[in-house]
This record gives structure tokens, C-alpha cells and sequence, in this order.
């Protein structure tokens, strides 16, 4: 079976991290008072699992940290053990593990969505078999909080019990509400197995590459007439920590994530100093699934949505359980804009340095249009060739 390259869909964020360093060791370690854990965490090569093992590797509840991967990755202190998730050998691996963390997904926006759909959804199913089959007690999944959907209806904040409202629309969303699915019927299948899954907002941090994110690549921040924005964000390293309050048992069941509170549109554009371009539903809509029709952006236009309506979370499991976020919301925005300077997105599509000159040439409200314009145009053409 084809897959796509390990480092889109390897650990959540795809990219390699740097070791942590003193200012992530003084995070204040969860209270744990259970027997040392011996703790599998699939994707461990890079990305937020690269962050995990490292994590677990110090942490006094754990005893031993299992690193699985189609590579062998960095981290120190942990038990190497190199294949495909989608194996069913993985169960062979598992034997003597009290724990699961499972954050070997693609993500990648630019992966074929059918592959990716098959990687991510076949993978879980597998790892969640596996672990059963081993006598492990507990799985740990990620997905994201965007399983609710960003309906105009939505409480804010989102309490983690609130109905699973997205669309499929057979994107990434769906792959996530799949995993979501099979969470849901794993106890009943397995009993004796527990699975908790933790849903953050706006993942921001080294390596996270979405549709989000480019949002604030544009030179104008889309803005639907008639719409309420609330953004929220999370960083990789609560995620993280997150985590390993999930691996250890102290918070279980469906768990949000996120910084506390939220920002509304008008401070995001003060914060950023990105002005605002406004449109009528109707255009952005019809705009956005043209665009998705033709190829030319990743996302299609239902995840527009996400930028339209709140879909805040609580994280009240995890303040609960004593968890608290290091970042704040103007924390991590500040840093995403840091992350993103020097690139140029319209619509979710990044743009070369000609497409940029053109897009960012115009002046005020236009100048997405006219990246889309142009965008379109050159579709077209190539089709007539």
C-alpha cells in the first residue's frame, strides 16, 4: 500500500523539533501518586510525538517510554521499535504496555485526501486493536476540536459533552470525526479498554502547517458579512503537556484543549494589524468552492466556517485536573505571526514570489480577489493547453 512520506503525517505536526530545553522543564509536572506506567507513543519520531517521548522520558510516573515510528527518531531515554502503524505486528510490540499514545497521523494538506483518509483512519483502527490484543488498559487519541463544527449557534465556550456538529465534506475533518467514531465504539468492543481523546483549538507551534494557520499569511483577514469570529488557539507545548496528563489517567473521557478565553475579530486585527476585507456569504462561499473545485486551495469550502462562527472550548476536564495553559491567546498569535512572516497565502493556497507580487500589488479590499482572480485565470488556461 502507498503512504505518504512520514514527515507530513508522523507525530501531528510533521516537522522535526528541537530537544527541550531549561524553560520547558520548569512546566510544573502533573500530580501522580499511581505505579510507574510503561507508555507507547506511535509518531515519536517528529512532530508533537518527538515532544511526548520527550516529555515521558523524564516524567516520574512512566517507567519506560516505547517510541514507535517508520523511523527511528532522536529522542534519549526511550525503547525504539521502527514500523508501520497499519501493521498488525504493532500488537507484538505492545505486549507489557500500560499505555497507548497514538499521534501517528498525516495531516499534510497537500497529501492525496484517499491515502491520507486510509492511513489515518486504518492506522487507528489497527493500533486500537493491537493495544486491546496486548492487555493495554488505556489509549490516548488526538483529534481537534473542529469535530464540534463552527455553527453560528454554538455556546461559547463549548462544553467537551457538546454534539459533534461538523461536516465531513470527505477533508481532513472527516478523517478526524472517523477516529472520533472509532473512539466511541472501542470500550463497547473491547472491554477493559479505556480511550480518552483530547480535542485542542488552533494548533499553533514549530511545524504546524493548516488552513489556519495560513489564514493570517493573507494580506487581508477574511471576514464574512454578518458572521461572529472567536478564535482560540493552542500551543504545541500545552498540547504536550496535555498529554502526558492523559497518559498518566489524570484526566480521561473527551478533553478539550486550549488557551483560556478568546479573541474576538476586532482584537485579532489590532493584535495582528492585519485590516479586515469583508464579503457577502454568498461570494466567499462561492469563491472558496470554485477555488477548491479547480485545485488550486487545500481546503474546501465548508472549512471556511472555522473562520466564520466560534467553536471555543472549555478545557474545564483539564483545569479540573489542575492543568493550566502556559500561553495565552495573545501569546501564541503573537507567535504564529512570528512563524508565518514571510509567507503569502490567499484562500489557504501559498503563493510564490511572483503570485505574491501580484496578490499583494492591489490595494485595499481587492487585493484577495485579485489573487484569486489571477489563480483562476491560470487554471483555466492550463486546462485549454
Amino acid at each position: 500500500m502507498s503512504s505518504p512520506p512520514s514527515d507530513v503525517r508522523s507525530g501531528l505536526t510533521g516537522d522535526h523539533v528541537e530537544p527541550a530545553g531549561d524553560e520547558e522543564a520548569e512546566v510544573d509536572r502533573p500530580e501522580y501518586s499511581g505505579p510507574p506506567l510503561v507508555v507507547a507513543v506511535t509518531g515519536a519520531a517528529s512532530g508533537m510525538g518527538e515532544r511526548l517521548v520527550r516529555r515521558l522520558a523524564e516524567a516520574q510516573g512512566v517507567r519506560r517510554v516505547l517510541a514507535i515510528d517508520e523511523r527511528r527518531g532522536e529522542a534519549k531515554g526511550v525503547q525504539w521499535r521502527v514500523l508501520d502503524v497499519r501493521d498488525p505486528a504493532v500488537a507484538e510490540r505492545l505486549a507489557g504496555v500500560d499505555v497507548v499514545v497514538h499521534l501517528a497521523l498525516d495531516l499534510g494538506m497537500e497529501s492525496d485526501p484517499k491515502a491520507r483518509s486510509a492511513y489515518n483512519v486504518r492506522g487507528t483502527q489497527t493500533v486500537i486493536t493491537a493495544a486491546a490484543a496486548a492487555g493495554v488498559h488505556r489509549v490516548v487519541l488526538c483529534t481537534s476540536a473542529m469535530v464540534y463544527g463552527a455553527l453560528p449557534d454554538n455556546e461559547v465556550p463549548l462544553a467537551e459533552d457538546a454534539p459533534l456538529r461538523a461536516t465531513e465534506e470527505a477533508t481532513l475533518v472527516g478523517d478526524l470525526l472517523e477516529i472520533e467514531r472509532l473512539a466511541r465504539r472501542a470500550p463497547h468492543v473491547h472491554p477493559g479498554l479505556s480511550v480518552t481523546v483530547l480535542r485542542p483549538a488552533v494548533l499553533v507551534g514549530p511545524g504546524v502547517d493548516t488552513v489556519l494557520t495560513r489564514h493570517f499569511e493573507a494580506p487581508r483577514l477574511l471576514v464574512v458579512a454578518g458572521s461572529r469570529p472567536c478564535w482560540q488557539f493552542c500551543h504545541v507545548d500545552d498540547l504536550t503537556t496535555a498529554l502526558e496528563y492523559a497518559a498518566l489517567g489524570i484526566v480521561e473521557g473527551e478533553v478539550t484543549v486550549g488557551c483560556d478565553g478568546w479573541l474576538e475579530q476586532e482584537e485579532v486585527e489590532q493584535i495582528t494589524g492585519i485590516r479586515r476585507m469583508e464579503l457577502p456569504a454568498s461570494l466567499a462561499l462561492g469563491t472558496a468552492a470554485r477555488l477548491h473545485r479547480l485545485g488550486l486551495t487545500p481546503a474546501p469550502a465548508g472549512d471556511l466556517a472555522y473562520t466564520m462562527y466560534p467553536w471555543v472550548v472549555s478545557g474545564s476536564r483539564l483545569h479540573e485536573a489542575g492543568w493550566r495553559p502556559r500561553y495565552s491567546n495573545e501569546d501564541v498569535l503573537a507567535e504564529l505571526l512570528a512563524q508565518v512572516s514571510g509567507n503569502h497565502a490567499v484562500a489557504g493556497r501559498r503563493l510564490s514570489g511572483k503570485d505574491a507580487a501580484t496578490s499583494l500589488g492591489a490595494a485595499g479590499a481587492t487585493v484577495a480577489l485579485v489573487g484569486t482572480a489571477a489563480l483562476v485565470r491560470r487554471a483555466r488556461k492550463r486546462r485549454r493547453l
